[in-house]
């Protein structure tokens, strides 16, 4: 069954739904936890930058977000947490989540997003392995899960060490 996503940008009312949809698709709270104390972070929550994927009949299923990091000393993104509810992953919410979020960042000047994720999944968004650009993530992994898009090809990249925001412990 095919279902058409609306996306949107959060609202103040989204809260407990964000939570409530990261609570669902994730083993335990980390994520969920973690979307707050990003929001609650002036220097890491960009306004407009945390989408939701609604269902025609209004359910909240889908959540992707960017907050900011930098790569050596340059602005970029950070993709995710990213989720969906489990009886709705594979709809295509997610990917809907997460294509409004990158149009929204486009629309606002951004440039540079990095992800660390699934290597058979974010490359459907344009996602590379980020040592292509010279980009290397503050901690060990392989590289074909360290990814990087590049929202405007026309733009200088910059290079070096990821440094995201203090709520992700790195």
């Amino acid at each position: 069954m095919s279902t058409s996503w609306t996306t949107r940008p959060e609202r103040s009312d989204d809260v407990a739904a964000i939570r409530a949809i990261n609570l669902a698709a994730f083993p335990n709270p980390h994520e969920a936890d973690l979307i707050e104390a990003l929001r609650d972070d002036p220097q890491a929550w960009l306004p407009g930058l945390s989408w939701l994927a609604e269902a025609p009949d209004g359910e909240l299923t889908g959540y992707s977000l960017l907050t900011r990091c930098h790569v050596g000393d340059s602005p970029a993104l950070a993709l995710g947490p990213c989720a969906v509810k489990p009886e709705s992953q594979r709809g295509g919410a997610g990917s809907a989540a997460i294509r409004a979020g990158l149009r929204a960042a486009r629309e606002q000047g951004e440039n540079l997003v990095v992800v660390l994720g699934h290597a058979e999944y974010y490359p459907r968004f344009g996602f590379t392995p980020a040592s292509g650009f010279g980009i290397r993530p503050p901690f060990e992994v392989e590289d074909k899960y360290m990814m990087a898009l590049a929202l405007d090809p026309d733009r200088p990249v910059p290079s070096g060490i990821i440094r995201y925001a203090a709520a992700f412990g790195v």
